[in-house]
């Protein structure tokens, strides 16, 4: 990343170590009262549209009409798999 300072890429690191623990001890929580195989699949589904919408609110990435149907759809799995 041309142009980028040593803070930004520190920043960005501690960013990363706060999402990354804070992601791990929620998802240790929620398998004290759901099965696992219910809370992994539901982890990673946030996690993947959290980070297709970062891509599009903080990188400029395109926002078409497969891809906001696509996470929607991902949405409406994820809300049924925790319904079941």
């Amino acid at each position: 990343m041309k142009g980028t300072t040593a803070l930004k890429h520190y920043l960005w690191a501690a960013g990363f170590l706060v999402s990354l623990t804070l992601s791990m001890v929620l998802l240790a929580k929620a398998v004290q009262t759901i099965p696992i195989g219910t809370a992994y699949p539901i982890w990673t589904g946030i996690g993947a549209v959290g980070t297709v919408l970062i891509g599009i609110f903080f990188f400029n990435e395109p926002a078409t009409f497969a891809r906001l149907f696509f996470i929607t759809t991902l949405i409406i799995s994820i809300i049924g798999l925790k319904m079941v």
